[in-house]
């Protein structure tokens, strides 16, 4: 068997890998002219990390990221809702990782190249349809620089894990039309910065109309650590604006962000001064789609944000889409028919990745921040008696259980 994987992407090479490690060819062609190291800090969760340490990649991932300890929720003036342990010192079997977004990717690349060959990988080609027949499907790319020259490659299944502006996607659901916008604009960026707590301490702060998502992505050295940082903020009424450019290197203005970031604050440290020493800020609209009724049609099917963008929320993104690949991997290894397979796969993926995507719009687990903000706008003397603390954990641990995450056993944060 041969399958094709359209976009390099986290989903795109984790399925690779899994599928190579089942005795199933992989050829995975990626728009680009080559992968570079974009973007910037993502998390992981113990679940799909469980998926990456069987693929004997644990010992990379702690050399190039972070083993997150704890996770704290404020207030967006800095008054604690809820923290609790993450990870190993939370009760799971596995770690959570904070990481650069593109030193997870590239970490990926240079395991599907290292055990499937330089050839595994074709870059600077871009889908643009494909054809199936009885035996397999052809799929065509074109030379994404020229756009001239074309390529033929023929498999027995087409993936497309081509993001979420996906070839595969838009030639079944031609008239969806673009990503749904909410009026969120996410600035982001990051910087060597001096050791916060202990630092291994992820913070969110403020709702989902105004948000500081702060923690480090890199192990410290010399009392220093890479420190990533989002801004989220409500801009516009997305019923009536159009939303800004959707490209991971649009750069924004260290004028245009500095005043929203100035409504965060945060114990310990100076919100505005860090924003300050970043060197670029990236400018992109939260945006998501709704599910879809299918993904698979005959020989071909989606993964990943192609299948299911969804809002940055819980830390779900990357997660679900490694647990795209280890679910699409399994079933065509052990499915005598690759439309069976694929048929499988959706029946197993689609619900759960369209429940996390409608409660990833409704704040996902950090909506106990939204609830306490909403009841007591002006700040609280006891959080408990805003908001009971089994009322928090309903949130916060429902989230966790409905995501695939819920620890094995429970410990509580110091």
């Amino acid at each position: 068997m041969t399958v094709i994987i359209a976009g390099a992407g986290i989903g795109g090479l984790t399925a690779a890998l899994m599928l190579h490690e089942r005795g199933i060819r992989a050829q995975v062609v990626e728009q680009a002219a080559e992968v570079r190291e974009v973007g910037v800090g993502i998390n992981t969760l113990p679940h799909s990390i469980a998926e990456l340490a069987r693929l004997g990649l644990l010992e990379r991932l702690d050399e190039v990221g972070l083993r997150t300890r704890e996770l704290r929720y404020l207030t967006r003036t800095g008054q604690e809702v809820w923290r609790e342990l993450r990870g190993i010192h939370g009760g799971h079997d596995f770690p959570q990782f904070s990481i650069h977004r593109g030193r997870l990717q590239k970490l990926l690349l240079d395991a599907v190249i290292e055990r499937m060959g330089p050839d595994a990988v074709q870059t600077g080609l871009r889908l643009s349809g494909f054809v199936q027949d009885e035996a397999g499907v052809s799929a065509h790319f074109t030379d994404s620089r020229e756009g001239t020259s074309s390529r033929l490659f023929r498999g027995d299944v087409l993936v497309c894990a081509d993001g979420i502006h996906s070839v595969g996607r838009r030639s079944f659901y031609p008239d969806e039309g673009p990503p749904s916008w909410d009026g969120v604009v996410m600035w982001r960026g990051a910087v060597e910065w001096p050791v916060w707590e202990d630092g291994q301490t992820m913070v969110i702060a403020g709702g989902l109309s105004g948000k500081l998502v702060l923690y480090p992505i890199a192990p410290a050295k010399d009392g220093r650590q890479l420190m990533n940082w989002v801004v989220n903020i409500r801009v516009a009424d997305a019923s009536v604006s159009p939303p800004p450019p959707d490209s991971w290197s649009r750069k924004a203005p260290l004028s245009k962000v500095l005043p929203y970031a100035k409504r965060f604050h945060v114990p310990g440290i100076d919100i505005a001064a860090l924003v300050r020493e970043s060197g670029s800020i990236f400018e992109y609209p939260m945006a998501d789609r709704d599910p879809l009724p299918r993904w698979t049609h005959g020989r071909v099917t989606l993964l990943g944000d192609a299948a299911h963008p969804m809002y940055p929320v819980g830390s779900n993104g990357a997660a679900q889409a490694i647990l795209d690949a280890r679910s699409l991997a399994d079933l065509l290894a052990q499915t005598e028919h690759p439309r069976e397979a694929l048929y499988r796969y959706e029946l197993d993926r689609l619900p759960k990745t369209a429940e996390v995507v409608r409660i990833n719009r409704i704040g996902g687990p950090e909506r106990v921040i939204d609830e306490v903000e909403k009841r007591s706008p002006a700040g609280f003397d006891d959080v408990n008696d805003v908001l009971s603390s089994d009322e928090r954990k309903a949130i916060v641990k429902g989230y966790a259980k409905m995501a695939g995450f819920n620890a094995r056993k429970h410990v509580t944060a110091a």
